[in-house]
């Protein structure tokens, strides 16, 4: 399957959702081989942390295409729920630990999966947080939804885990990065610096 399908409702589905594992697959990858303490660590100031971003993802993925299309989970999802309070769906607890939220995304993906073999995309739903004038939605809007939020999050725990341990790259058979030692990725960065220093001096007053 290269994505470039198209044409019939199956072909439409299996593009769809081949761009959606890629983001599920990058997600998991960034997750792979951290810590315990590392997946967990706080790294912006808002405290984005690769394991919490994948409890989001996860979250969000069951409500879009389980909740919304009449398919609910099966598995409770507390963080989900408006009580939980302010971000509750973007840390895990001392509990859940990554092999704990990693199974319940893949579990979440079968579901999910399972929805969209068993209706069309032009299927209708209802996003019970949006408004009125934004439902019903499509199967095939919440797909590209559910898309882009997921490579937006994927792309969060790209820069998050180069901040950990310097792992980069898209995924692990497709890095998309040109090939280069420390020394390239040093000296590159210093042209960069140097560059933006230029820029800098150029606009202060003279």
């Amino acid at each position: 399957m290269d994505g470039r399908s198209g044409g019939t409702g199956a072909d439409e589905k299996a593009m769809l959702l081949h761009y959606l594992q890629l983001g599920r697959e990058a997600l998991l990858w960034k997750l792979d081989g951290l810590s315990e303490n590392d997946a967990r660590l706080p790294m912006t100031s808002t405290g984005t942390n690769v394991l919490g971003v994948v409890k989001h993802v996860a979250g969000t993925e069951a409500e879009y295409l389980g909740l919304v299309f009449g398919r609910p989970f099966a598995e409770p999802l507390p963080w989900m729920e408006e009580e939980a309070g302010p971000n509750a769906d973007m840390f895990a607890t001392a509990q859940e630990s990554p092999a704990d939220v990693s199974g319940l995304y893949r579990r979440v993906w079968a579901h999910s999966d399972a929805t969209v073999s068993a209706l069309d995309l032009g299927t209708l739903g209802q996003v019970p947080w949006w408004s009125s004038s934004a439902n019903p939605v499509t199967l095939n809007r919440m797909l590209v939804h559910v898309i882009a939020e997921t490579h937006r999050h994927a792309g969060h725990v790209d820069v998050v885990r180069e901040q950990l341990d310097g792992v980069a790259g898209m995924r692990p058979q497709a890095l998309n990065l040109p090939d280069g030692a420390e020394t390239f990725w040093h000296d590159y960065r210093e042209r960069l610096q140097g560059i933006a220093e230029t820029v800098k001096r150029a606009s202060e007053p003279q």
